[in-house]
């Protein structure tokens, strides 16, 4: 089990995984990070797919924030193996990220949310330093805000064909300081997902704060897809 797959979240690149990746490469690895459109569900899971397919064998499916809704649908390839979530969205069939988070409020940092004349998504300079990177440097909170890529806004309202953690093993990583994403959505879809979980006292980007606790968690879902 020697292909790890990253998915990113929105208002970044896929230099959030610069990290978790020179890790999962030391203990043996292959790990690359789709580089996803954001610009909507359908070309995000297509995309992920493509990646899947050009391994040379079973993958390990790993998504950070809106990562967790592509992988949800993308984590159908027989290829994958288990599904690794990191303070991410986990929809069901037939809901949306925005429905999943719907139940648990607003948050502040998703005040930070600016949308331009075509629906496309950028954060506030707030937003990104206070609200989703704020447990980093501050080095490193500005060079998240200067890579932010643009999403498409309505792919939050697109709805899963399927859910994939209902039938794959998922392990989770919750991030209680997250002020993007509550905290308690986390905690409920790791439960939901009956996912082996992790929680750490992180900001949004768990996967730039504790890299280290990260990658150890796919080391973990690697290990035991092994033997199953």
């Amino acid at each position: 089990m020697k292909n790890i797959v990253l998915v990113r979240g929105v208002f970044a690149d896929g230099s959030s995984w610069s990290k978790v990746i020179p890790l999962l490469q030391a203990q043996g690895y292959q790990a690359v990070a789709v580089q996803n459109s954001l610009t909507s569900l359908k070309d995000e899971v297509a995309a992920t797919k493509r990646i899947i397919a050009l391994q040379d064998g079973p993958v390990i499916l790993v998504g950070h924030s809106w990562g967790g809704t592509v992988i949800s649908e993308a984590g159908d390839d027989p290829k994958v193996a288990a599904l690794v979530c990191g303070a991410a969205y986990a929809p069901e069939a037939g809901e949306s990220a925005n429905d999943a988070s719907q139940p648990f409020g607003w948050t502040d940092g998703q005040k930070q949310i600016r949308l331009d004349s075509e629906k496309f998504a950028v954060l506030t300079s707030e937003g990104m330093l206070e609200y989703v990177t704020q447990g980093l440097p501050l080095a490193e909170r500005e060079l998240a805000f200067a890579v932010q890529g643009q999403s498409y806004g309505p792919m939050f309202d697109e709805k899963l064909k399927l859910a994939a953690w209902k039938t794959k093993p998922t392990w989770a990583v919750i991030s209680t300081n997250d002020r993007m994403l509550p905290p308690a959505m986390e905690e409920s879809s790791a439960k939901k997902m009956k996912a082996a979980t992790t929680t750490l006292p992180t900001c949004r980007m768990v996967i730039l704060e504790e890299p280290e606790k990260v990658a150890a968690v796919i080391d973990e879902a690697a290990k035991e897809a092994l033997t199953k």
